[in-house]
């Protein structure tokens, strides 16, 4: 299989994603919420910072499970560009 690399709106959605993550975290440990998520904390590193743009759809409802975040307002977060909405 080949793996074709990122478009910028793709890494930028996940530097949005991963800001979203981080500010529901709010006080909460980066090690506390990734044990309770049943990840890694490397992991939820990567994805907080942009580095793991696209994590995979099961740690995202974890993540969603644990912060209190509803999956359609994360969803929303990825997928709204505000390059756009400045445009508007």
């Amino acid at each position: 299989m080949v793996r074709h690399p990122l478009a910028p709106e793709q890494i930028e959605a996940g530097r949005r994603l991963g800001a979203a993550l981080r500010t529901a975290r709010a006080g909460r440990s980066p090690a506390e919420v990734a044990l309770a998520a049943e990840i890694s904390p490397e992991t939820l590193r990567k994805i907080e910072t942009g580095r793991l743009p696209t994590p995979a759809f099961g740690t995202i409802v974890r993540l969603s499970e644990v912060l209190g975040v509803s999956l359609s307002d994360l969803a929303l977060v990825w997928r709204t560009d505000p390059a756009l909405s400045e445009a508007s």
